[in-house]
């Protein structure tokens, strides 16, 4: 059986044998299981608990009642549901009592799931939006999937904090650019107009980077170009030669002597801080992209617990979030502050908390290590079974 599969009709065969487990997965959401049907029963279970339903008060005794309820409050939204199945989620069900813990195993892999689906939104985003030459898609889906993970980071029990992998994710290689004839063509006019103009790097010098070219011999120019600009000397064709034999680009082939010198004799008449925005403009979509897909590769990586997925896509999307803030500058718009969030001074909110106590194990509780404000004990958390096992 597949472990996830197994997970969620364990949850939802001990909430079926013992209501009172409901109380210990508030922070399971119905959308977390992966099958609809599952997703139909919890929220049914949910609905019956909200309402008051007898089974809970009944003890240790729980009626027939509350399955048949389930089953019957659940076939009003999903067919095929039936009595037998709701007994067949219950003895799937080791153990009630480990209820916390199985909805643990289903939060783990919805969290895996929605990662990598808001990813491949963000991935489609950034395609659709270098053919149209646009960035506002593939950032909004940068700032959900963002929000995503923080939401999830909670929801697990964890602070969301950009961490490196130790390993970077293998992905695939990225499909050509929409529009790549273009980009390449207005980067070659970029620095056309720089090396005819070496004033204009005033007016692209502040928020443009040699990373931001897709062309890697572009991008290598532009980084002579800037040195040249930086050390205040003369900049024409013969210094940027030398410049760029300095910097061994001629040997190791990355740069030719034909290549800089057509640039240089091209003639450039455009803007150079328009020319640039176009270039920034596709390194947005472009670095959107990538960043999409490594969040996808790291969560179909199974090995990977949620806490590190979640703080590797963070890290992941740092990239994008450093180019979205140079794209901002080059159109005269202040970036965004992000606001930290306030420490609570009662500790964690409980839906953290109880979602961490649900991945501990329970130790018996010391009075001389209690202190005040200090979160609860596993034991409230994971109550033992009530007469069902």
């Amino acid at each position: 059986m597949n472990p996830l599969l197994g997970a969620e009709q364990a949850v939802l065969g001990s909430v079926l044998l013992d209501p009172g487990q409901l109380s210990h997965l508030d922070w399971l959401a119905p959308d977390h299981f992966y099958r609809p049907v599952h997703q139909v029963l919890f929220a049914a279970l949910r609905k019956l608990r909200n309402d008051g339903h007898p089974a809970l008060a009944a003890g240790k005794s729980v009626p027939l009642s509350w399955v048949t309820d389930a089953v019957d409050e659940a076939g009003l939204h999903v067919r095929g549901l039936t009595a037998a199945y709701a007994h067949t989620l219950i003895s799937a069900c080791p153990r009630a009592a480990h209820a916390p813990v199985y909805g643990r195993m289903v939060l783990e892999g919805a969290i895996h799931r929605s990662v990598a689906a808001y990813a491949i939104r963000l991935h489609q985003a950034a395609r659709a939006d270098a053919l149209q030459g646009e960035v506002e898609g593939a950032l909004h889906c940068a700032d959900v999937l963002t929000a995503v993970l923080s939401d999830l980071a909670q929801r697990w029990g964890t602070e969301p904090r950009p961490i490196a992998p130790a390993t970077p994710p293998a992905t695939a290689p990225a499909p050509p650019p929409g529009r790549a004839d273009r980009i390449t063509e207005d980067e070659r006019f970029l620095l056309a107009v720089l090396a005819e103009r070496p004033r204009a790097m005033d007016e692209v010098v502040d928020w443009l980077r040699p990373s931001d070219f897709a062309d890697p011999a572009h991008g290598q120019l532009y980084r002579c170009l800037g040195a040249l600009h930086h050390r205040s000397e003369p900049i024409d064709r013969i210094t940027l030669l030398w410049e760029a034999q300095r910097r061994g680009l001629l040997a190791d082939g990355t740069l030719s002597s034909g290549q800089i010198t057509a640039i240089c004799d091209s003639l450039g008449v455009e803007s150079a801080e328009w020319l640039g925005e176009l270039v920034i403009r596709s390194s947005v979509t472009r670095t959107a992209a990538t960043s999409a897909r490594a969040v996808r590769a790291l969560a179909e990586n199974e090995a990977l617990a949620p806490g590190q997925l979640i703080n590797h896509a963070l890290h992941a999307l740092g990239p994008l979030d450093e180019v979205r803030t140079r794209w901002q500058m080059a159109n005269g718009r202040p970036a965004p502050t992000p606001t930290a969030p306030t420490p609570s001074p009662n500790g964690p909110p409980p839906v953290q908390v109880h979602a961490a106590l649900a991945r501990s194990t329970p130790r018996p509780a010391s009075p001389l290590s209690a202190r005040p404000g200090s979160a609860p004990a596993p034991a409230v958390a994971r109550p033992a079974a009530r007469g069902h096992s």
